[in-house]
């Protein structure tokens, strides 16, 4: 794979922080990691591979119209998720559910959002996958690229306001770089000093376009610069060097009130959603060696069972068990129990956007209720108006 630097095509034992005018502020090694925290780590990275392919396959049987895996990318999920605290506000893209899943969102509510049902917190106008949760400081997923970035900078310029020790982090992959809300946010963010950490998955390919028809620059960590704004680069699919880069970038942003830009180096496994078939435009072998070879889940099993702390057996234990309570428990349960709950009423589509409903709102609720009863065959006897 050409789009990694020859530094970050081995495992990394430490990472740099580049400061603003390009110089190294300094190399750090890996912050210490109890063992509790590690194995909660390496559970919710396996609980959340398992997840994905159940999601995955209830798509491909018709059951849910879309989905996408964060396959490869769980490190990235997870160690990054904890590193942060609860009262750190994510504004995510639409391949970080591993941050929710870390945060405490239940299998339950996931299915609730995908199916879009009764209890379902989007009330069923948003895709399946745009996760949200007020609860867990979670902003709700928005499809278009880069739109959530300065959204972020405004997030944290508030919490600066308010003199919280909190900072925000936004998600996107290095197809959200040649956006323009990219460029935007981060001179934003710089001119501000709010205290966000922009993280950025360079997977390699914007759908299908790869990272050199995107950009002739070393990556991202040198747009950060440009900004005036620190930069790391990370090995995406080590998690403890993402801890380490996230933990130090959120220490910074908070004591000393800067943005902070993470650039993890990765790979999506899997296509980019149920819509795409990846293999039309990049190489079989390409995606077997990514998903054996460099595969996050099991470099951190390695180094988890390395302390001791970790064997072959409780491994068979955790995924026996943990494919158990998803499968034949708390996942298909969750589906079943989604799919059974009754949809929102055609008349929530015109709630919870203005005060007082405008005439011309009210206008299209009545021909939009005039048009089912009319042509009543054409429409599911269960569509609840």
């Amino acid at each position: 794979m050409n789009f990694l630097p020859e530094s970050q095509r081995e495992r990394i034992n430490c990472y740099r922080v580049l400061d603003d005018d390009g110089g190294t502020i300094y190399s750090s090694r890996f912050q210490e990691v109890s063992k509790e925290l590690a194995l909660k780590m390496y559970s919710n990275m396996v609980t959340l591979q398992i997840m994905d392919t159940i999601f995955y396959e209830a798509q491909r049987q018709g059951r849910i119209s879309f989905y996408l895996t964060s396959n490869g990318e769980e490190a990235i999920n997870i160690a990054s998720a904890a590193a942060l605290s609860a009262q750190d506000i994510v504004l995510p893209q639409y391949r970080e559910p591993g941050v929710l899943l870390w945060r405490g969102f239940t299998l339950q509510e996931f299915a609730n959002q995908l199916f879009g049902n009764k209890l379902d917190y989007g009330k069923g106008r948003q895709m399946p996958i745009h996760y949200g949760s007020n609860r867990l400081n979670y902003f709700t997923v928005s499809s278009p690229i880069a739109t959530q970035l300065p959204q972020a900078v405004g997030a944290a310029y508030s919490l600066k306001m308010d003199k919280k020790k909190a900072c925000a982090i936004t998600y996107f992959g290095d197809g959200g770089t040649s956006e323009g809300d990219f460029h935007a946010a981060l001179n934003f963010a710089a001119v501000t000093e709010a205290p966000v950490i922009f993280f950025c998955r360079n997977n390699g390919w914007a759908i299908s376009t790869p990272t050199a028809e995107q950009f002739r620059s070393d990556g991202v960590v040198t747009r950060g610069q440009a900004y005036g704004i620190r930069s790391i680069r990370v090995d995406g699919n080590d998690t403890l060097a993402v801890y380490s880069a996230v933990h130090t970038a959120r220490e910074m942003a908070i004591t000393e009130g800067r943005p902070i830009l993470i650039e993890a180096m990765t790979y999506r496994v899997g296509h980019h959603s149920t819509s795409d078939d990846s293999t039309k435009y990049r190489p079989a072998d390409e995606m077997e060696h990514w998903r054996t070879a460099r595969d996050p889940v099991s470099r951190y099993r390695k180094w988890v069972q390395g302390n001791g702390w970790w064997c072959d057996t409780q491994e068979s234990e955790l995924r026996n068990n943990v494919r158990q309570e998803l499968i034949s428990v708390q996942l298909l349960q969750a589906i079943q129990v989604a799919e059974r709950m009754p949809k929102h009423g055609l008349a929530e589509l015109f709630t919870d956007v203005y005060d007082q409903m405008p005439s011309n709102l009210r206008e299209q609720e009545r021909s939009l209720l005039d048009t089912i009863k009319k042509h009543s065959a054409e429409y599911p006897a269960d569509v609840p108006v």
